[in-house]
């Protein structure tokens, strides 16, 4: 997430200032008067969204409880779908959604630089570890995903790093994600390409790594026995093995890579105090309890524990990798030479 220099240097305290500040801004929506940050939440949000099905309807009844008189929309889609909908909807000049949900980090730094987003920080958001912030309070994380590593039970040692996947012991034992069609393992890529350059394809190319599509077809293959580990959302890995699946997380020695799923609000947005409402709630507690039961993702809120028994936001972020600027700027600036040098590598 984005982190400017001047608060990087100063800290976590100059952050939450920050964040108070921007709260006490009054809202007005795109064409009307400004309204009053005390107003009854009430009307319609359309939210586009990238979260999992089931936990929107477990999100539901919390909603209507805090906000009776709120009647959400959500057009949930991969966040690749979201993204596309969302660019048609801004060439034309019609954005219907007020608030945008995925999980693309880099789309919501493209958005906030092009002054898409609404600034708004959440009084819950003050809890959040200031990594995990955009601290202009132009987006905000609501969710965290993680890319794990996964082997099947009873096929030998489990690689221990990333980076074990083009030492010569995996050839042709691994499953990964393509990054042509997967936001997360486009994000994963970023991560390690910004650490071992175009030489890491070329090496996973090389010991015959296999290209499964998304997450879902890691998992399948990893299961099946084709491939005996394979790179994976921690929340899928989890989901899983509760159903039974003959697969155990392994942590990797050179960091998992965490990927933030923000929350923003748009400048367009007809309804700004129902939205801003409407993050609130996403927010509390209770939301990030309901993100962390239902959908086996890490609550940004460090009052609350990991999925499964797992450690909470803190603990996981000493397991990552960290988003520098750098690695921001790879993913944003550079995304299409990343794919290209990917698809460059398994042509071959």
């Amino acid at each position: 997430m984005r982190i400017p220099l001047l608060v990087r240097r100063v800290g976590p305290l100059l952050a939450l200032i920050l964040l108070a500040a921007c709260r006490i801004e009054s809202a007005a929506p795109s064409g009307g008067a400004a309204v009053a940050q005390a107003s009854t939440p009430a009307g319609e949000v359309w939210v586009y969204t990238s979260m999992y099905r089931h936990v929107l309807d477990a999100l539901e009844p919390l909603l209507k409880e805090r906000l009776p008189g709120v009647q959400v929309h959500w057009y949930q889609a991969g966040s690749e779908k979201v993204a596309s909908r969302l660019e048609a909807e801004r060439a034309a000049g019609a954005v219907r959604a007020d608030v945008l949900m995925t999980s693309d980090p880099f789309l919501y730094e493209r958005l906030a630089r092009e002054g898409a987003f609404l600034r708004y920080a959440s009084v819950n958001a003050l809890r959040i570890p200031h990594t995990l912030l955009d601290l202009d309070a132009r987006y905000a994380a609501v969710r965290l995903s993680t890319m794990v590593l996964v082997h099947r039970v009873g096929a030998g040692e489990a690689p221990k790093s990333f980076a074990a996947l083009v030492d010569g012991s995996w050839k042709g034992r691994a499953a990964i994600g393509d990054p042509l069609t997967s936001g997360t393992a486009f994000t994963w890529a970023v991560f390690l390409h910004a650490k071992r350059g175009d030489a890491y394809f070329a090496g996973l190319r090389e010991k015959g790594a296999v290209v499964a599509g998304g997450n879902a077809a890691v998992l399948q293959k990893v299961e099946s026995g084709e491939v005996d580990a394979g790179v994976l959302l921690l929340e899928n890995a989890l989901a899983a093995k509760a159903k039974g699946s003959p697969i155990e997380v392994i942590w990797p020695e050179d960091g998992a890579v965490v990927i933030p799923g923000p929350v923003g609000l748009f400048a367009s947005t007809r309804n700004p105090v129902a939205a801003k409402a409407l993050v609130d709630v996403l927010l509390s507690p209770e939301g990030q309890r309901i993100i962390v039961e239902k959908g086996d993702m890490h609550a940004v809120d460090p009052r609350l524990g990991g999925p499964r028994g797992e450690p909470g936001v803190e603990g996981l972020l000493g397991r990552a990798q960290a988003w520098t600027p750098e690695v921001l700027e790879q993913g944003l600036l550079h995304g299409g030479d990343i794919k290209e040098a990917f698809s460059r590598a398994f042509a071959r």
